[in-house]
């Protein structure tokens, strides 16, 4: 086993119309998954992401799915914890059909409440989707809690990591450049990196914490706010530099799925952190 590298969604140097031709043209680049995006709703049919599902298989392509970003598990009203067990069930839908066996789903926003009373609401709605999950067929699929980048949303390392602590199949989506832009530009390096990854398998265990999902991309950051927007490796006035988080996973001998999140060029990156990961494994 060993890391697994690919984009979210289409790089702008995608050279086909359809998202079923992006497995084979991946596997052409030298990469081995594809993040499909559904941030703005889950909008694919059933043909498309069968057609979808089979190219990946066809390429050897793994894939994953994104859910809807307005997702918000701390939101403590009934209502809206239905809506976002729709949106959550729908993209296991979806994922069911591409054959997906990742689900990425946001935490939510503090909504003027302390960190502690948004967690303890995130982990009863997660509890309620895992059980919605379940009723609808698709306890197979692992959701993947993900590191949030803003300073006021639920999200951090922690509190992701708390969360999937519910369940075995809950399996954390680390942002490490969400995590740098909330922390105003501190974790980056060997040092942060290695903090970072001991405390997943502190929390979860070696063999969890060795195929955890990864989003990864240089983001601007404000001093108030955190995450402003995601960059290319080009760009070199904000991280994180993928190369000490590379070096790091390698000399674990851990195999966790990297998607590059960059703005654009987020196929190529992907590349570079694939290569980056194999010079540090020689």
């Amino acid at each position: 086993m060993s890391a697994l590298f690919g984009p979210a969604g289409n790089a702008d140097s995608f050279p086909y119309k359809s998202s079923a031709d992006a497995p084979r043209w991946l596997a052409q680049l030298g990469l081995d998954c594809y993040e499909y995006q559904c941030g703005k709703g889950v909008n694919v049919g059933e043909a498309t992401a069968r057609k979808i599902g089979a190219a990946a298989r066809e390429a050897g392509i793994r894939l994953s799915l994104h859910a809807p970003y307005f997702i918000n598990l701390a939101n403590p009203d009934p209502d809206s914890l239905q809506k976002t067990i729709g949106y959550i069930t729908a993209a296991c839908q979806a994922a069911d059909w591409m054959g997906a066996g990742r689900v990425v789903i946001h935490s939510g926003a503090l909504m003027k409440r302390t960190r502690r009373e948004a967690l303890d609401t995130a982990r009863e709605s997660l509890r309620a989707v895992i059980a919605a999950c379940d009723d609808a067929g698709y306890g197979h699929i692992a959701l993947c809690p993900e590191t949030m980048g803003k300073i006021n949303q639920l999200g951090d390392l922690d509190e992701v990591l708390e969360l999937c602590t519910l369940d075995a199949r809950l399996v954390p989506c680390v942002d490490f450049g969400h995590l740098y832009a909330r922390s105003l530009g501190e974790l980056t390096g060997e040092g942060a990196c290695e903090v970072m990854l001991d405390r997943i398998r502190a929390v979860l265990g070696e063999a969890r914490a060795s195929v955890f999902h990864s989003h990864f991309s240089k983001i601007q950051f404000t001093p108030n706010g955190g995450e402003k927007m995601h960059l290319t490796f080009d760009q070199e006035d904000f991280g994180p530099d993928p190369a000490p988080l590379m070096a790091a996973v390698a000399r674990r001998g851990w195999s966790p799925t990297f998607i590059c999140e960059s703005a654009g060029t987020q196929a190529e990156d992907a590349l570079t952190m694939k290569k980056l990961y194999q010079e540090s494994c020689v």
